[in-house]
C-alpha cells in the first residue's frame, strides 16, 4: 500500500531533483491499482503534462516496468506496437514512469512529465529512490 505520506515523500524528492535541473514538472504517484494517490504541478510546468504524468504512473504500474523500457517495444514492428491505444488510451510509452517497490513487491508507481524523456526519467528515479 502507498499512503498519502509515502506519496508526498516521493513527490518532495522528485520536486527537489526537478529544481536542481531547472525543469518544472508534473509528478504523479499511483497505488497498486494504478489509481492516483497524489499529483503536483510545479509552478510553470506544462498543463498538457498533467495528464501525461498520471498516465505514465498508471502505465508503469499496469505493466510493472519503467516506461522507458516499454517504449522500444512499442515502435512499428515491435511486439507491443499499438499498445498505447489499449486501456482506454491510458497507456503512455514515454520515459518518466517507474514502479515503486516495497519488500521486493511493486505497490505503485511514479509518473513524471514536463521535460525531455531523460529529464523525466531522472526526476522519477529521484522520487522512486525516496520511496
Amino acid at each position: 500500500m502507498i499512503t498519502l505520506n509515502d506519496a508526498k515523500r516521493v513527490i518532495t524528492a522528485a520536486e527537489k531533483k526537478a529544481q536542481e535541473i531547472g525543469q518544472p514538472m508534473n509528478i504523479a504517484v499511483a497505488d497498486a491499482g494504478g489509481n492516483l494517490v497524489a499529483h503536483v504541478r510545479m509552478d510553470e510546468a506544462w498543463i498538457g503534462s498533467i495528464d501525461i504524468s498520471i498516465k505514465k504512473a498508471y502505465t508503469s504500474r499496469a505493466f510493472d516496468v519503467a516506461t522507458k523500457d516499454l517504449a522500444p517495444h512499442c515502435q512499428s514492428g515491435g511486439q507491443f506496437f499499438g499498445i498505447h491505444a489499449s486501456n482506454d488510451g491510458r497507456i503512455m510509452i514515454f520515459a518518466g514512469g517507474i514502479p515503486l517497490k516495497r519488500n521486493g513487491k511493486i505497490v505503485g508507481a511514479i509518473g513524471v512529465s514536463g521535460g525531455s524523456g531523460e529529464q523525466d526519467h531522472a526526476v522519477a528515479e529521484a522520487g522512486a529512490a525516496a520511496f
